[in-house]
Formats: C-alpha cells, structure tokens, sequence
C-alpha cells in the first residue's frame, strides 16, 4: 500500500488496480486487476474483477468482486456480491450480502439479508436479519433473532446455540420468523421457531414453534408443549 495515493471515481470508466490509502467510488468504476488499500467506500457502482484486499470496506451502493476478498471491516448498507472466497475479520450487514465459496472471520453481525453458497465459520454470529447458507454455519457462539423472515443452513455447529423469535411491537400479528436446517449440533442449544431434522447436544432446550425428527443429548432435555419431537434419546 502507498500511504496517500488515492483513487477516487466520480465518473465511469475501467481503471487498473495497484496499491492505494483509500479507494473511493461514487460513480461506476470497474477495477480490472488485484487491489488493496486501507479504505475502499462504494457510493455508486463498483466492480472488482480481481482480487480485494483491504483494511475497511464500506458499501452505501452496489459493490461486485469476482474474486477473493479479504478485509479487517465491512459494512454493507447497499448490496454487495462476492464470488469466491471471502476473509472478513468483522463483517456488519446491514443491507444485502451474497457470497460465493466460504465466508470466515471473527464477528458478523447481520441485521439485513445474508446468502452464502458454501460454508460459514465465524467466532460470533448474531443474527436479526435473514440468512442462507447453503453449507455449514459454525461458530462458537450463534445467537439468531426470527422476525417475519426465513432463515436457513444446510448444517449449524457451535458452542452456544440460541435461536429465539423476535418480540412483536404488535403483539397481535403473527410471527412468522423461521430457521430451517438438517441438523443442529453444539453443546448447549436453545431453539424457538425452529424446524430441523436431528439436534444433537449436551442440553437441549426445545421453546415453542419447533419442529424435530430426532434429539440426541448428553446432559439433560427440555421441550415445550407447543413443540413436536419425534425422537429423543439420551447419549451415554
């Protein structure tokens, strides 16, 4: 990186990519090879044909990158595509977020619209938006608030698993908030609204709204009259 070289965008064009201290783009600008800086902000509309690298990504428009991103920060407030790989240290989606291979960092904190084709590994990962991961979502701590939307994952795997419904401002509406998985595998699992085909832990919690082929449990099991389970065996 080349501390105070800039690359600001106000119009349209291709430009090449290189070392830069920030890159700002509030036109349409296409980036056709690797890039890194310190900042990259997206007001308008950005393409990054290559690979992005850089300390704190923020995207207040339409951001695409065709190849590997990795980034210490990111915040999406606009919509936001990666096509491969993606390393973000903290990542806050407050817009729309799709994402190709894998997804990994430390904290994501998802308030809009999260989509992953492979597998998600985070420390944390705190949810009162929507997601779709069509892999693996593991953390250590995974804590979901549903409010009117669907979530789903193909596997989820943590420590602390906590999937709860969202309260109502207005208390006499429907809450129709949703996750869907295969299987739910940590140590200690909470779930509301939730609908899954094997859960295995430690202790099992099972709140109202939910749905389970089969639980597995080490310690100890709970379930709430307005859940159904299949099957529950105790693991010796």
């Amino acid at each position: 990186m080349v501390k105070g070289q800039n690359l600001v965008i106000n119009g349209s064009g291709s430009y090449s990519g290189g070392s830069y201290d920030k890159v700002v783009i509030r036109g349409e600008g296409t980036i056709v090879s690797d890039i890194e800086g310190s900042v990259f902000k997206t007001y308008g509309t950005s393409e990054a044909l290559a690979n992005v690298k850089v300390e704190s990504m923020r995207v207040f428009g339409e951001a695409e990158i065709k190849g590997r991103m990795t980034a210490q920060k990111c915040l999406v407030m606009g919509t936001m595509s990666i096509e491969s790989q993606a390393e973000i240290k903290e990542l806050k989606v407050r817009g729309m977020l799709d994402a190709g291979e894998y997804l990994n960092g430390a904290k994501a904190d998802i308030k809009g619209s999260l989509s992953v084709d492979g597998d998600v590994e985070f420390d944390t990962f705190h949810s009162i938006g929507s997601f779709e991961v069509n892999g693996l979502l593991s953390a250590d701590t995974i804590t979901v608030r549903l409010r009117h939307c669907r979530s789903s994952a193909e596997e989820i795997g943590g420590g602390n698993i906590t999937v709860k419904r969202k309260s109502l401002l207005i208390p006499f509406l429907k809450d129709e908030g949703l996750l869907i998985a295969k299987i739910i595998e940590g140590d200690d699992i909470y779930l509301e609204n939730t609908e899954a085909e094997i859960v295995r832990g430690n202790t099992v919690k099972i709140g109202p709204g939910c749905t389970i082929g089969q639980v597995e449990y080490s310690d100890s099991f709970s379930q709430d009259t307005d859940s159904n389970v299949k099957v529950k065996t105790k693991r010796g």
